[in-house]
């Protein structure tokens, strides 16, 4: 019992890092969700100079690609978890406070102004998004006209419980109802990439 409380306690994690726990799951999050990260980002035709948003970025793998990714340009990156805010910041140690900037928030509740960024991506966390319709909305808010925004999740698979049942607050969605949310946030020209058995990856547009 006390191994099953303790890798049930690990798993909660994934949802809001916290202490000792929280970093052993960031730290695993970094290594284990690379191939996805490096698939995504293939869907988006990435211009140097761009600024760039990371919802939910967790341990700040993403950060450090997105940055590869535009060498004259920003990423900003955005999590509910201190804890995550802290190891990100480690992460990208070598951009911080000059061409990357972390803070806490959530989505939905996005501390930044209207129009302000290029892109924005959210990687393995709108299971995990209380309201996706007001978060999709303040997304599409922060986004310059034209804007993309990429999701990407390894679970769309709604019956397949295996993690779901197992995190608590974890709801997984089908691409088609992540995508229907995206149109009703007002998004348009919406594109739908595929991966293995479950993995998906949604590029939306903020209209011009």
């Amino acid at each position: 019992m006390k191994h099953k409380s303790l890798f049930h306690r690990l798993l909660q994690n994934t949802r809001r890092p916290e202490g000792f726990l929280g970093r052993i799951i960031l730290r695993s999050m970094n290594r284990g969700h690379a191939p996805l990260i490096a698939w995504g980002l293939t869907h988006l035709s990435w211009q140097p100079d761009w600024t760039v948003l990371d919802i939910g970025c967790g341990g700040g793998a993403a950060l450090a690609e997105i940055l590869r990714r535009c060498p004259q340009g920003k990423a900003y990156g955005v999590d509910a978890s201190p804890e995550s805010v802290a190891f990100a910041r480690k992460t990208n140690r070598t951009d911080l406070d000059t061409r990357c900037f972390i803070r806490q928030g959530t989505a939905g509740h996005l501390p930044f102004g209207s129009d302000a960024f290029d892109a924005a991506t959210a990687f393995e966390t709108v299971y995990f998004w209380e309201d996706l319709p007001a978060a999709f909305a303040d997304t599409c808010r922060i986004l310059k006209p034209a804007g993309r925004f990429l999701i990407c999740c390894e679970a769309s698979d709604p019956a397949n419980t295996y993690w779901s049942s197992r995190i608590d607050g974890m709801t997984v969605r089908t691409a088609d109802e992540l995508r229907r949310l995206l149109e009703q946030a007002g998004f348009t020209d919406i594109a739908l990439y595929r991966h293995g058995r479950e993995a998906i990856c949604l590029v939306a547009v903020k209209p011009a």
